[in-house]
């Protein structure tokens, strides 16, 4: 076995044992989801055209996209916690791969992701939402959202490294509630201004969002688009690579350098 597979696995362990010992913030992170698509679906719903069960079908690939793109909080908080509070240093004197730490802290958050989406996708069911576009569909879409998840928590991990604050962190993080806003996650974006229509739909949650209707069967591809929303599978999967590649090596980088 690897140093890097050994230590990442003990990264792993340490991150989830973590989560166990602070049940309050995960069932918070767990919750939240649900009242949204409560709130949004019985009150923004009858306020848009698609109104009632129409309207959350459409919502909750959106709430799945959202809740993945929260990934960035979380992991900006767990990695600028463990930064102030001295974690890091110690595990940078410790001979633990340097890339095991960030990978823990990540495939850790992917975990906790599998197991938290259940919740939801039940209360989605339970409002009326369906899967309608076949087995094989829905599986891909869960796939896919996982590893929006994966690469939005990869930001976090290096923002939080950045930061190195966790009050910064609870700040920063806090900003990007605002990013499924700028998305097609809980509007169609057809209504949209021009200049905002093109900021929304080069979002990367827009083009999950779009991939996770298809795979779902709830509503079919726009065709009038920008590139990533017309081809939202492609796009959702470039998207997400393009992020793995540009934040992890950053990441570990950073957590290897330190404060120099």
């Amino acid at each position: 076995m690897s140093a890097l597979t050994y230590d990442g696995t003990a990264m792993v362990g340490r991150q989830l044992r973590r989560v166990r010992n602070n049940p309050g913030l995960a069932i918070l992170t767990q919750v939240m989801p649900i009242n949204m698509l409560l709130f949004f679906g019985y009150v923004f719903g009858s306020a848009l055209a698609m109104p009632g069960r129409e309207y959350r079908s459409f919502l909750v690939p959106g709430l799945l996209a959202a809740t993945a793109a929260g990934g960035i909080m979380t992991g900006m908080f767990q990695a600028a916690q463990d930064t102030h509070r001295g974690v890091t240093d110690r595990f940078r004197t410790m001979p633990v791969s340097r890339a095991a730490v960030p990978l823990g802290q990540a495939v850790a958050d992917l975990v906790v992701t599998a197991v938290g989406t259940v919740p939801l996708l039940l209360t989605g069911l339970a409002v009326g939402w369906r899967i309608e576009g076949g087995a094989a569909g829905a599986l891909g879409a869960v796939g896919l959202l996982l590893l929006f998840r994966f690469a939005c928590t990869w930001i976090g991990i290096l923002l939080g490294l950045l930061t190195r604050s966790e009050e910064a962190a609870g700040q920063l993080g806090a900003a990007t509630f605002v990013l499924p806003l700028l998305s097609n996650a809980y509007i169609p974006t057809g209504g949209l201004t021009p200049w905002l229509r093109t900021v929304a739909e080069w979002n990367p949650i827009s083009a999950v969002t779009t991939a996770l209707r298809d795979l779902f069967g709830n509503a079919p591809v726009p065709g009038n688009a920008a590139w990533p929303v017309a081809h939202p599978v492609a796009g959702s999967l470039l998207w997400c690579a393009v992020l793995i590649a540009l934040c992890a090596p950053l990441a570990v980088r950073r957590y290897a350098r330190g404060e120099r």
